[in-house]
């Protein structure tokens, strides 16, 4: 039951866990009609104006927890979608004219309006937004700071202008431009653009007896605790039924080495590439500057290259990745067919399905190593980038000349991307992050970036000095899989 004054966050944690808890028992479908009444039984409102409105919010969330889209008979197959019943609350109209407006003779906000769209009353001036072209050039005029930018939060937040409002001023997403970053997922501040969930599908796959792998990803360590080690984690997979846990870092010192041998080839043929690991990078790459696409590493990330190291000893497996990026889930689903994931999992699913069996992650468990302290450091910005140089340095090339463009968020790698575009990067390679501090600050996360960086720290500091080829070298000396996309399209 959601309590009241529920914060959206524990509101999308129980319903997650009612779902999770249902698919676990087999009767989803069963009860999936009922769940908003048990959930919000009334007639008092919890979160929102009235329990009608809160009960079809749930209700297209569990949808969504099962993978569907919010509305039935809805076609859109983004990874994130829109809920139309919490997409109202944002203001309507953009610009407002504030208390502190003192309806100065000077009338600098009138005199900037080239539509005519503001007029004097009695004590304030006003906007007719049916005139108002948002251009923002009264609130500039303003020598008083009275007419305050409302922009919706999800609008400003899209790095890449893929939000837009229809006639009944409900969010539209277009697909074309978005990037999969999940940035307007955390910064709507009603929760209304969630992301479509795989977690009932692994949750078949495991009552059904079949081997399901989990794909940890390095930004686990210190997400669920300050003493829960990934060797915790793994014995926790394990009750919820998973096969195995692996760690995502192991890929991504697989991946060092394979870009490590492409920056080389690349560096002495003077050809700027980027790198590849981040969706959402490659996403903006794909529906923004496809030009550069040819730039664009070819090495797999390192979720695909755990996926395709299962899927050499086990054909049948099921490799499921579980990190704090929502990007992922595109890229399991642009890259079905080429050895990839088969499902992506967030955080936030995990926990739920923790909560649904009632299991709790022990702590103190032994830390157990698998990876070199630079593939569990790729999580981090600027960690792809040292890993590569690293492992290049292990391979005898001599990288003090080398120059690396290190982006720090969708902002920085659109900046570099325009100067690569122009001619005029540089540096000779990109790393690409759309997450500001990297894939630790990523939108699914179940811990505030400050917290969880601080727990991180304390588990990374009792990793050893093993090297990137040593890390490796169980995998490459007995297994042979591909470390390259066939290709990638636009």
């Amino acid at each position: 039951m959601i309590e009241e004054n529920a914060t959206l966050e524990n509101v999308k944690h129980e319903i997650l866990l009612e779902v999770a808890k249902h698919a676990y028992e087999g009767d989803l479908k069963e009860v999936e009609q009922m769940l908003p009444y048990e959930m919000l039984p009334g007639p008092q409102a919890k979160f929102r104006c009235c329990v009608y409105r809160e009960r079809e919010i749930v209700r297209q969330r569990i949808r969504m927890a099962q993978g569907l889209p919010p509305v039935i008979g809805t076609q859109n197959r983004n990874t994130i979608q829109v809920i139309t019943s919490a997409c109202e609350g944002c203001p309507i109209t953009r610009y407002v004219v504030t208390d502190n407006c003192q309806k100065c003779t000077a009338k600098r906000c009138q005199q900037a309006c080239n539509f005519g769209a503001i007029t004097m009353h009695m004590d304030r001036a006003h906007i007719d937004s049916q005139k108002c072209k948002e251009c923002g050039k009264c609130s500039k005029a303003c020598p008083y700071n009275a007419i305050a930018d409302l922009m919706r939060p999800c609008k400003r937040s899209c790095p890449v202008n893929a939000i837009t409002m229809d006639e009944n001023h409900i969010v539209v997403i277009d697909d074309k431009k978005c990037i999969r970053c999940g940035q307007c997922i955390e910064n709507c501040p009603f929760g209304a653009i969630w992301y479509r969930s795989s977690m009932t599908d692994v949750i078949k796959h495991i009552r059904a007896g079949k081997k399901v792998y989990a794909l940890v990803a390095p930004a686990g360590e210190g997400q669920f605790g300050k003493n829960i080690t990934m060797a915790a984690l793994g014995k926790a997979l394990k009750q919820l039924g998973f096969t195995e846990m692996l760690e995502v870092a192991m890929g991504a010192d697989l991946v060092a080495d394979s870009e490590a041998d492409e920056w080389t080839e690349a560096y002495k043929e003077g050809k700027k590439m980027t790198t590849s690991c981040c969706p959402a990078f490659v996403n903006l790459i794909k529906k923004h500057y496809p030009q550069l696409l040819e730039n664009v590493s070819t090495t797999v990330s390192p979720m695909a290259a755990m996926a395709r190291y299962i899927h050499s000893q086990d054909e049948d497996a099921i490799a499921v990745f579980i990190g704090p990026c929502i990007a992922k889930k595109s890229e399991v689903c642009n890259e079905r067919g080429q050895g990839n994931a088969d499902y992506a999992l967030t955080f936030e699913e995990l926990a739920a399905m923790f909560d649904a069996r009632e299991i709790v992650l022990e702590e103190d468990v032994e830390y157990e190593q698998g990876a070199s302290i630079y593939g569990k450091r790729f999580a981090s910005a600027g960690g792809v980038t040292n890993a590569v140089l690293e492992s290049m340095k292990e391979k005898g090339s001599d990288t003090a000349e080398i120059k690396v463009r290190g982006c720090n968020g969708t902002a920085e790698c659109k900046k570099a991307l325009m100067q690569l575009k122009s001619g005029r990067l540089p540096e000779d390679f990109i790393e690409g992050m759309c997450c500001e501090g990297g894939c630790v600050n990523g939108p699914a996360s179940v811990k505030f970036a400050m917290e969880a960086r601080r727990d991180r720290e304390g588990q990374l500091s009792k990793a050893d000095d093993r090297t990137i080829a040593q890390s490796i070298k169980t995998v490459t000396d007995t297994y042979h899989f591909g470390m390259h996309r066939s290709a990638i399209e636009s």
